[in-house]
């Protein structure tokens, strides 16, 4: 998001109860997260599906799990421009393009024939919503003003929340009233109605001064994202491990660029020099394991649900609801949490939850009872609901209001490359187990066990420097200076 925040005070919680929210600003908030919503559903309503996927199209897991990585990564791709383009050509015309964009390619996914296609269309469909959701926010935070800022970014989180506990339950009941062809086209209708009232409602914006677009570094950070996914998901596939490392290492080398080029240059895609900041590293790697943890986590549990334990899709997005459930209240506490314990040290606890009720998975059996995993599930959802907003905010607090511009799409591309990387590794680790298991329910238990030990090792990665978050806010008064 690169929406200006201006330099107000902060306001009173009395002057924004008795601020209300006026027609025209309630109609942009509506339009604007509508999009929003569909976006993140479809982020989370594709997991329950994969087995089915895998089953229509005749392809391995390791294969169809491009469906929801291919997605995720070109989400990220176009996060760093999607504040470039709405100064450029306006953010209601590209709000309206990307939605329109969207709907096609929803379509597209509908009628996909093979993996390849689907995957192809799934690319298409993530560049349209990896711009939706900032653009989105850029119209609705320069609607709402000072004032109202604090209640209206409560409510742009709404889709985050909402998506893990709606969206295994719609797909499940998509799939088992319908076909996987209607988890893709569920999304046309709304789309469209969407675009349209983009178009008609959203206030008129003028074009600004953008600059020039970093171009050599939008090349180079989108190939190394895909050369490292890519090369992750071939390590682990059989006679593919030395093309993997060498996709890896590629990757590796043109990241590695995209630094050191963004470092010398005057107004690069990303500022990395963000990350000279402990505080926001730490905050960015937290966001990064976090991502993993959680959307590379999702595959797991529908796959388990589905080849374990024989249950219906239905069934199994409503297994799946307690962790959102539980994610959906540590969010809705954080904020306050945060504010009487700091941001590190709310993460650091969120963290140890979410390592602590993620360890046991890791034994994860044929025949456990539904009433402890759901018990186990609701509690690794609070923790990382605890974790991840939390160490955003110390992020933010420790650059100052100015650098929020450039924070928040260096965050969410951090967030997104985590969810592409984790998805790759754990389907790989999971294909393998299940292609040795041998048909047996016990062995397959054995290799969720066994992909579920990778998550525990994302969310240890996103607990571990919650501690220097803690240490750094010793040293500074909250949004404090540049650092």
């Amino acid at each position: 998001m690169t929406a200006e925040i201006r330099e107000d005070p902060p306001p009173t919680l009395a002057a924004a109860a008795s601020t209300g929210f006026p027609p025209e600003l309630r109609r942009v908030i509506i339009v604007a997260m509508l999009g929003g919503l569909v976006v993140m559903l479809d982020s989370t309503i594709v997991n329950i599906a994969l087995q089915t996927l895998s089953a229509d199209l005749h392809a391995s897991l390791t294969i169809v799990q491009w469906v929801v990585t291919a997605y995720t990564l070109a989400m990220g791709m176009v996060i760093p421009v999607s504040g470039w383009l709405a100064r450029r050509l306006g953010a209601r015309r590209v709000l309206a393009a990307a939605t329109a964009a969207f709907t096609l390619a929803s379509l597209a996914c509908g009628l996909a024939q093979n993996t390849e296609q689907l995957v192809a269309f799934r690319v298409l469909q993530g560049l349209a919503g990896g711009l939706m959701t900032p653009v989105g926010q850029i119209i609705i935070v320069r609607a709402a003003g000072p004032r109202r800022l604090a209640r209206v970014m409560a409510l742009i989180g709404i889709p985050t929340i909402m998506a893990p506990v709606a969206g295994p339950t719609l797909g499940g009941l998509l799939l088992e009233h319908a076909s996987w062809e209607w988890i893709f086209l569920v999304n046309v209708p709304i789309g469209a109605v969407a675009a349209w009232l983009a178009l008609r409602m959203l206030p008129r914006d003028a074009q600004e001064e953008a600059g020039t677009l970093d171009v050599p570094g939008l090349v180079l950070a989108v190939a190394g994202s895909v050369c490292v996914t890519y090369g992750l998901a071939k390590v682990g596939e059989r006679g593919d491990a030395a093309l993997g490392t060498a996709w890896t290492a590629g990757g590796a080398v043109l990241l590695g660029l995209f630094v050191l080029r963004s470092l010398r240059v005057e107004r690069p895609l990303l500022d990395v020099r963000l990350f000279r900041n402990p505080a926001f590293s730490a905050a960015s790697l937290v966001t990064f394991g976090v991502g993993a943890s959680i959307f590379g986590g999702m595959i797991l549990l529908p796959i388990y649900f589905q080849v374990v334990r024989h249950e219906s899709t239905v069934a199994t997005g409503l297994l799946l609801v307690p962790q959102g459930l539980g994610a959906l209240a540590s969010i809705w506490a954080s904020g306050r949490i945060t504010e009487r314990f700091g941001p590190g040290r709310t993460s650091l606890v969120g963290g140890v939850i979410a390592v602590v009720t993620t360890a046991p998975f890791l034994f994860i059996s044929a025949d456990v009872p539904y009433p402890l995993l759901d018990a186990g599930l609701v509690a690794r959802g609070l923790g990382i609901g605890l974790s991840g907003m939390p160490a955003m905010t110390a992020a933010f607090n420790a650059l100052g209001r100015a650098k929020i511009a450039d924070a928040t799409p260096q965050l969410n591309v951090v967030q997104r490359f985590g969810a592409s990387v984790g998805t790759a590794i754990f389907a790989v680790v999971l294909q393998h187990g299940l292609d040795g298991a041998g048909g047996m329910a016990s062995r397959q238990a054995d290799a969720f066990g066994t992909a579920f030990a990778w998550v525990l090792a994302a969310t240890v990665v996103a607990a571990v420097p919650t501690v220097l978050l803690i240490a750094t806010e010793r040293h500074r008064s909250v949004f404090g200076s540049d650092q």
